[in-house]
């Protein structure tokens, strides 16, 4: 036989506290059947739950003597946890658990599991506040709450503040549709971003991730830029914003603005090359991944020359782009070899994948462009960054209001490691 106690301990945290408290019953015939603790603010709060099995007989490790605990045996547990708990200056409950309430929340660890991300520039109470609410509606139980961005300073610049809590939460969706419907009227209403993910062995095990660049990596279209410096600036900026919304095949509309590109002279692209503007958080992001042991590409609508450039300064993998033809110091107005369209950048993918020996669920795909659709339909996430309502909405997830860094937390990844209690 045995008894189930639940004992939740909360104080001021220092070192040892775990190694102290549990020390103190390592005696007893105790088995831990869940454990959890968590430190804000200097204050530690910790929950165990506690099996505490009453058979005589037992031999102390120690003496070698028989432990004879009997019908006493969580009584005599939880005095020694009630004098360490005084001893330390925390304070303690305890509940006691019947077995079949116990067995009930087991058979909760089988339904299915999803991640809610949070991410904003600083998070306010209104933001949980309504969050919260949209999952309360959907039957959705919160069963842990944890912060993935680093402490921050009330000093700090706020537009430098990147903030980030993710939910775990549990049940049944009934419709995902209006589910994330809601979440996107949410990050739309609050500018906030909000990612609802299922949670799965695939989620902190992505290899390989694939960027669109203009727009993405970079917050300009080149072809615009070029196009401003060849005098056909409005004409190309306006088949460009057409082909992004999806209201123009790709591959007529990019020879079309290629072509009014022809003349311009070859040093105009190194000008350009030299001003990219880096999206925010871009080189954080990259840093980290590569650290990390991901494998990044570039798969863009865009020219080879400038993915090239963004290579060699971001580190980056592989890149697939189009390679403007150039004779003579000159711009021809044609493109050399196959356009990498929407389906070519998710033939890409699907290559890399292949390459690196990992299934696609490990891949992540991001972009802002109607033509990245394909590859972020493909990848195991696929996430719409700064994108057409068009993209956005069809996208897994999306990113509107933060840096690409943020991309991080939506693989489970916190931006630092905090230093633990022990």
């Amino acid at each position: 036989m045995s008894e189930l106690v639940l004992i939740t301990i909360s104080g001021f945290d220092r070192p040892g506290l775990s190694a102290k408290l549990i020390a103190s019953i390592e005696e007893f015939s105790v088995s831990i059947l869940d454990i959890g603790q968590s430190v804000i603010h200097d204050h530690v709060n910790m929950g165990m739950l506690l099996e505490i099995h009453s058979a005589s007989g037992e031999t102390d490790s120690a003496s070698g003597e028989a432990n004879i605990l009997g019908n006493n045996a969580s009584a005599e547990v939880v005095k020694r946890l009630l004098y360490k708990v005084h001893e330390l200056g925390l304070q303690a409950v305890f509940r006691p658990i019947e077995h079949s309430e116990y067995e009930g929340w087991v058979e909760q660890q089988y339904r299915a599991k999803y991640i809610v991300s949070l991410i904003s520039r600083r998070i306010s109470s209104q933001h949980i506040a309504s969050l919260t609410s949209i999952l309360y509606q959907h039957e959705l139980n919160i069963s842990s709450i944890t912060r993935l961005s680093p402490r921050m300073s009330l000093t700090q610049d706020p537009s430098q503040h990147l903030a980030c809590v993710e939910f775990t939460v549990s049940g049944i969706v009934k419709s995902l549709d209006k589910l994330k419907q809601q979440l996107t009227e949410l990050s739309d209403a609050l500018q906030i971003d909000v990612a609802f993910q299922r949670e799965s062995m695939y989620r902190k095990n992505r290899r390989l991730v694939c960027f669109d660049m203009d727009s993405t990596l970079i917050e300009a279209e080149v072809i615009d830029e070029l196009a401003k410096r060849a005098g056909v600036g409005d004409r190309v900026a306006a088949i460009t914003e057409r082909a992004m919304r999806g209201e123009l095949n790709f591959n007529d509309s990019f020879k079309e603005r290629v072509a009014l590109l022809k003349g311009l002279d070859e040093q105009v692209l190194a000008d350009v090359a030299r001003t990219l503007p880096i999206t925010e958080g871009a080189e954080t992001l990259i840093t980290a991944l590569r650290h990390l042991g991901y494998k990044t590409a570039i798969l863009s609508g865009g020219f080879t020359y400038f993915g090239k450039y963004l290579q060699e300064r971001l580190g980056i993998d592989y890149v697939y782009a189009n390679e403007l033809d150039i004779e003579n110091g000159q711009v021809t107005g044609n493109v050399v070899g196959t356009i990498v369209d929407g389906n070519e950048k998710a033939r890409l993918l699907a290559m890399l994948a292949q390459q690196q020996n990992i299934s696609l669920e490990q891949v992540v795909a991001v972009g802002d462009g109607a033509n990245d659709l394909p590859m972020l339909s493909r990848a195991g996430l696929g996430v719409a960054f700064k994108a057409k309502p068009l993209v956005k909405a069809e996208a897994e997830q999306a990113i509107s209001n933060v840096g690409l860094d943020s991309l991080l937390y939506l693989i489970g990844l916190p931006s630092r490691k905090d230093e633990g209690s022990e």
